[in-house]
């Protein structure tokens, strides 16, 4: 085809400037208000038409005379020609429709103006992209069909598929047209027409996606919300703290949300939340049992500790694949994802995964910098987790340590104990007790009960505690005096350089006289215990004597501990307890010290674990749940003499 068939004129300048002058009128009359987009569209779709067959021409080289003979006609027509070609290059970029050069095999290789106005990006951000990644998930394989047979047969082809927008997908009329370069070269021309479908409205109104202070102000208020929800996780639980994470960015940022967690350097899948309904739910269900494989975008940003933003994802199997090989990103029906490291600064513990749907719009950088910044949070609030957890088992253990794993069979004695932390139990307590053979001076078996209590908490209170139980167990193993033991223990903790802390102790020795049960308490400034008579008369022993690892008999006479003698009967019970026991306190400020001996009275006649597990529900009701002290009881009822 010669210029002169195509433009009468008869010039391929004045044929391209008339088409920059046409595009130009076209593109201020669809800015009128009563503008008719399908008339404009018609001309549109023309005067592309027009351009490409323009292109073809000028670049078959029939359009111009180079003026043989002319010495100066070769330079005057190269420049002739780098002016079209700039001329030509701004008419594309200006035109009123949205263009797209493509490959081929459908990656952009340029993109107009218009067409970045359409993905709400610069030009230059589609290069190099797959036209496909800018259209909703159902429209993707029609327009790749449509470009593969457009390439394979010139022929011009037109559909209709949703573009995603910056504020969702909008239905578009695109046509696809091929030409040929002179060095036979062929690429595919897109051109997008009016809407036929408006973007449906999104959970965040127009106002809020066009002001930028609104946008700013509703960040900063999530991350308020995950900052309060961070600091009121009062159960140290890791799986609490993401999971309520989850849900909150659900509701306010994504229309899925997905927490992979490092579980022996694998990631597990931990939570997959999505919209409201029992699709979405049962949907959810099936993603959570997906643990992220290798290769996939959450193992790499897990990997290479940077977030990744993936404005239109082009790659359907980011997210992985179900069993059926089912595309994750298909399933869930999303086309954007942002993507952060769950990190502290140190370590990386998982990720966290956002994804929106084409009709909620895509993310944007402010997105990634919110969205990254909870990610660092969860990573600190999990590494506080860990550690709190840690702390706990090891104060547990600590803790089992310090008391006896059972209590001994005693013929005659029916025992029972319980051991209650104050708080969260992070810290081990300074509460003991202990019960074990000792000799007597008749040369009959007999038993001691000890109870006591470390001033303080933590390692050092433990190590004071483990020091006073087994000194009191080892020197009863030898001495036949509770006072004579308390007091060499005195000694031993003194030397033990504890610093100012100090140990209440009871300890008391039990052995048969006949029917009767005689008993010798020796107490080193601890209260109690409570002495439960069969017909429930109760009598609040006294404690006495000063606590030890304070002062030496030889500097403090006072220091000697206090004895007592009883006996008892078939039904009688000994109720020992610690200081956690009298100085809780009610709501109205009331101890529980002034109830606990009408408490013991109504429970005459119980056995030892009743008498134990009642006191300790009976207390902890009264302090509504807020022990002010760890709580120890340890129970000694007598069922009557051995055979």
């Amino acid at each position: 085809m010669s210029h002169n068939a195509w433009n009468p004129v008869g010039e391929p300048s004045r044929g391209i400037a008339g088409l920059a002058e046409r595009s130009e009128a076209l593109r201020e009359a669809a800015a009128l208000p009563d503008a008719e987009p399908r008339e404009l569209l018609d001309a549109a779709f023309a005067e592309l038409d027009g351009a490409i067959e323009l292109l073809s021409v000028w670049g078959s080289g029939d359009d111009t005379d180079t003026g043989a003979g002319d010495p100066g006609a070769e330079d005057r027509a190269s420049e002739s020609l780098t002016a079209e070609r700039r001329l030509l290059r701004a008419v594309f970029q200006r035109a009123p429709v949205p263009l797209f050069v493509l490959a081929p095999d459908g990656t952009v290789r340029r993109a107009n103006s218009a067409a970045g106005d359409l993905i709400g990006s610069a030009p230059g951000y589609a290069t190099g992209r797959p036209l496909v990644a800018f259209v909703d998930l159902a429209s993707r394989a029609a327009l790749q069909s449509q470009i593969a047979a457009v390439a394979r047969t010139g022929n011009t082809r037109r559909l209709k598929c949703k573009v995603l927008g910056p504020s969702g997908s909008i239905g578009h009329d695109l046509s696809v047209s091929r030409i040929e370069l002179p060095d036979g070269q062929q690429l595919l021309v897109v051109a997008v027409g009016g809407a036929f479908m408006a973007a449906p409205k999104r959970k965040l109104d127009s106002h809020e996606r066009s002001d930028p202070l609104h946008r700013m102000t509703r960040r900063m208020d999530t991350v308020s919300a995950v900052t309060r929800l961070l600091l009121d996780n009062s159960t140290f639980s890791e799986a609490v703290t993401l999971q309520r994470c989850a849900r909150l960015l659900a509701g306010h940022i994504a229309g899925w949300v997905i927490v992979d967690v490092e579980r022996a350097e694998q990631l597990r899948r931990q939570f997959v939340i999505g919209p409201p309904g029992e699709a979405a739910e049962e949907m959810a269900r099936q993603v959570r049992g997906i643990d992220p494989q290798p290769g996939t975008a959450p193992w790499q940003v897990h990997l290479a500790r940077k977030p990744r933003l993936i404005s239109n994802a082009d790659d359907a199997k980011l997210l992985g694949t179900a069993a059926d090989g089912t595309s994750l990103l298909m399933m869930l029906g999303v086309s954007s994802l942002l993507i952060v490291p769950i990190f502290d600064g140190a370590t990386s513990y998982g990720t966290l995964t956002l994804a929106r749907r084409a009709q909620d719009g895509r993310f944007e950088i402010a997105d990634l910098a919110l969205i990254e910044e909870i990610g660092e949070h969860l990573g600190v609030a999990m590494r506080v987790d860990r550690m709190f957890r840690h702390r706990a088992s090891v104060a547990e253990a600590l803790q089992a340590s310090l008391l006896p794993a059972r209590l001994p069979d005693i013929p005659g004695l029916d025992l029972s104990a319980t051991y209650l932390p104050a708080g969260q139990g992070l810290d081990v307590s300074g509460d003991f007790y202990d019960v074990f053979p000792v000799p007597s001076l008749s040369g009959a078996p007999g038993w001691g009960i000890t109870i006591g209590d470390v001033c303080g908490k933590g390692q050092e209170a433990a190590a004071m505690t483990a020091a006073a139980r087994h000194a009191i167990r080892v020197l009863a193993a030898y001495g036949p005096d509770p006072g004579d033991v308390l007091a060499r223990a005195n000694e031993i903790i003194l030397a033990g350089d504890y610093e100012d802390r100090f140990v209440t102790a009871k300890l008391a020795y039990l052995q048969w006289q006949g029917r009767d049960l005689a008993v010798t308490l020796a107490s080193a400034g601890h209260p109690g215990p409570a002495l439960v008579r069969s017909d429930g008369r109760v009598e609040m022993l006294g404690g006495g004597g000063l606590p030890l690892g304070l002062f030496s008999s030889a500097e403090q006479p006072e220091a000697e501990p206090a004895l007592q003698t009883l006996r008892l009967h078939a039904g009688d019970l000994l109720f020992f307890f610690s200081d956690g026991v009298t100085d809780a306190r009610s709501a109205d400020k009331a101890f529980f010290e002034e109830r606990l001996a009408d408490e013991l009275a109504g429970l005459a006649g119980r056995s030892a674990s009743e008498t134990a597990r009642a006191i300790q529900g009976v207390l902890v009701g009264f302090s509504s749940d807020e022990l002010r002290d760890d709580l120890t009881i340890l129970v000694a009822r007598v069922t009557g003499p051995p055979e």
